[in-house]
C-alpha cells in the first residue's frame, strides 16, 4: 500500500506506529522522509544499532512494542519514548525506578489480555483492576493507555468484539489511548476505537 494514501485513510485521532523490526535503516529513513514520525521495535538487540544510526532523525519517536525483560528495562528507558508492553506491576515499578535514575518519564501502556492466549503476556482485566491504584500512582512514568494483541485464531468479527472491550475498559480506567490492530486487522481496530495502530508488512512488505 502506498504510504501517503494509507496515512490519509486514517481518521483524525488515529496514529500510525510503523513496525520497523526486521527493516533496514534506509527503509526507515524513506518513511521518515515522507512524514512518518512513530516507529515500533520489539527486539532490543536489533533496535539499538538502528536507533544509533538514525539519531540524526530528530522528529522520530521510538516505540517499544515487544515483550520487555527486566534486565533490558534500563536500555529501553534510555532509548525509547513510548513503551506499549507493561505486563505486570513488578515491571511497572522497575520502569518507574529506572526512569527516575535516568531522568526520564516515558509514556507507557499496560498490555491487557482479553482472551486466554498462552503465547502472549499481559494483565487480565481483573488483574489490572486489582493493582490499578498502585500502578497509576507510580512516579516517572506517564500511563496513557492500554495495548492489546488479538489471538491469531480469532476471525475479524471476534477481533472487533475484543477491540471494543479494550476501548470500553480503557475508558473505565480514564485512559485516552488504545494501541490495537495490526496489518491484518487495523481497519476493525480503528472502527472500535483504536488511537494507535501497529502496522508493518502493509508499509514495508513482507520480511
Amino acid at each position: 500500500m502506498h504510504f501517503k494514501s494509507f496515512l490519509n485513510s486514517l481518521p483524525n485521532g488515529v496514529k500510525l506506529v510503523a513496525v520497523s523490526k526486521g527493516q533496514s535503516t534506509s527503509q526507515i529513513r524513506s518513511l521518515a522522509s515522507q512524514g512518518q514520525v512513530d516507529f515500533g521495535e520489539s527486539r532490543l538487540q536489533e533496535a539499538l544499532p538502528k536507533l544509533n544510526s538514525l539519531k540524526d532523525l530528530k522528529t522520530v519517536r521510538w516505540h517499544f512494542i515487544g515483550s520487555l525483560q527486566a534486565n533490558k528495562v534500563r536500555q529501553v528507558v534510555k532509548a525509547f519514548d513510548v513503551i506499549h508492553s507493561i505486563d505486570s506491576l513488578k515491571l511497572a515499578k522497575r520502569i518507574s525506578r529506572i526512569s527516575a535514575e535516568e531522568c526520564k518519564k516515558p509514556r507507557v501502556m499496560a498490555q491487557v489480555k482479553f482472551r486466554n492466549d498462552p503465547s502472549k503476556f499481559g494483565f487480565t482485566p481483573d488483574g489490572l483492576l486489582e493493582v490499578w491504584n498502585e500502578f497509576i500512582a507510580l512516579p516517572n512514568i506517564d500511563v496513557i493507555g492500554l495495548m492489546t494483541i488479538s489471538p491469531k485464531e480469532l476471525d475479524l468479527n471476534q477481533r472487533k468484539i475484543l477491540f471494543r472491550e479494550c476501548r470500553v475498559f480503557s475508558e473505565k480506567l480514564g485512559l485516552k489511548d488504545c494501541s490495537m490492530g495490526m496489518s491484518q486487522d487495523w481497519k476493525e481496530a480503528v472502527e472500535e476505537g483504536a488511537t494507535w495502530i501497529r502496522v508493518g508488512s502493509l508499509l514495508f512488505g513482507g520480511r
